[in-house]
């Protein structure tokens, strides 16, 4: 039995090495297979080397164009002297777009005056600069063109139990009982005495001013009330 396993072991071995024999001589190439790869190694080496003196080519073509280049001050004042503007002057109307861009984008009202300022850039000469072109001849013209702004005055009928500071209070009026006083000028002609209203008057309703919605917002925030007996 002994000597059956050290047979079956010797067999093995030896079938083992035959097929590793075999497989070698599967690989080995033929002469003309030879010659025919160093051939295909050695194109592909040329054509390899034909590629980097290209790209080394380009390469220094993009040095001597980048060393003739004008550096980029002298470039951007030149653009400058074009529009007939110095730098402090290209900086100040920078910050006017930077600006205006704000007062729409905040709908700072009222939106013809926003008309104006943009209007006022659009005919400088400084608009035209690469920089400035499509914020100020397009962008913000189309911010302004979306802007819905609402009517000037829009017009209340008073009903019963109405006083002006609760009109004014009112969120689609101004949002602020201090503002009443607006209420009261735009109607002196109906109004002669700010207590007294009566049902069915109609009263106009102006819009507030930037300046007067900080003014009537400034007196609702520093209003305390008296003290309770």
């Amino acid at each position: 039995m002994k000597h059956i396993k050290y047979l079956f072991v010797l067999f093995a071995l030896l079938a083992f090495l035959s097929s590793g024999v075999f497989a070698q001589e599967e690989k080995e190439m033929t002469e003309e297979e030879w010659q025919n790869e160093i051939n295909r190694l050695t194109q592909e080496k040329a054509d390899l080397s034909k590629e980097l003196e290209s790209l080394q080519g380009s390469v220094n073509d993009l040095k001597s164009k980048i060393d003739g280049m004008q550096p980029y001050d002298e470039c951007m004042d030149e653009a400058y002297a074009l529009v007939g503007a110095s730098r402090a002057d290209v900086d100040a109307f920078r910050k006017k777009v930077n600006d205006l861009q704000g007062k729409i984008q905040r709908k700072e009202s009222p939106k013809e005056d926003r008309q104006a300022e943009l209007d006022a850039l659009k005919a400088s000469k400084i608009s035209a600069l690469p920089e400035f072109y499509t914020t100020v001849h397009m962008r913000l013209q189309r911010l302004l063109d979306a802007w819905q702004e609402k009517p000037k005055e829009i017009m209340y009928t008073v009903v019963k139990g109405d006083y002006l500071w609760k009109i004014a209070k009112n969120p689609k009026h101004y949002g602020n009982g201090f503002a009443w006083p607006k209420i009261y000028k735009a109607n002196r002609d109906q109004i002669k005495n700010p207590d007294l209203i009566y049902p069915k008057q109609v009263f106009k309703i102006p819009s507030l001013t930037e300046d007067e919605k900080a003014h009537y917002d400034k007196l609702r925030r520093n209003y305390k009330p008296a003290p309770s007996q």
